[in-house]
């Protein structure tokens, strides 16, 4: 059991442009060709029309060096795809959130408070759904020490 107390939150449908990269640092990847794609387009410029979310795909897995994250934006549907930028349309959903910092969280590390999130669900009236679980990056260009991370858990009734 844990003290977390998650906000019950439901993402609309949007589309996305999407950037995944595979490596031994593939968060910083992925986020420089999603953010070379987005800021000449000023789509980082409004954080509340145009969020950024990201995901691990593959996760990580036990003796590997490299896995594969992924970054999403949301756009406008006007956006065609370019190059390394795919387009995707999310169909959203319902989600328990909670926020943490990405270094330094007293909470614990983001892998600790996912886990948290993960037992809140579990102990609530709310079962998992099977989709992306998502990291809302509240200002994606914030220094690594001050990044802050909404932690999005997808459920259902």
């Amino acid at each position: 059991m844990t003290d977390l107390e998650p906000r019950i939150v439901t993402l609309d449908p949007m589309r996305v442009a999407t950037a995944r990269a595979v490596s031994e640092a593939p968060e910083r990847d992925a986020w420089e060709k999603i953010r070379a794609y987005a800021e000449p387009r000023g789509l980082l410029d409004n954080l509340d029309h145009h969020p950024v979310f990201g995901f691990n795909n593959p996760n990580p897995s036990a003796g590997q060096k490299e896995y594969g994250y992924e970054f999403w934006i949301r756009v406008d549907p006007e956006i065609e795809p370019q190059s390394e930028i795919e387009i995707k349309d999310f169909p959203g959903g319902r989600y328990a959130v909670t926020t943490c910092r990405l270094v330094s969280d007293p909470d614990g590390s983001v892998p600790e408070i996912w886990k948290k999130l993960w037992e809140w669900v579990q102990s609530s009236s709310y079962s998992w759904r099977k989709t992306h679980e998502l990291e809302k990056l509240n200002d994606p260009n914030a220094p690594e020490e001050e990044m802050v991370l909404d932690l999005y858990l997808p459920i259902e009734d």
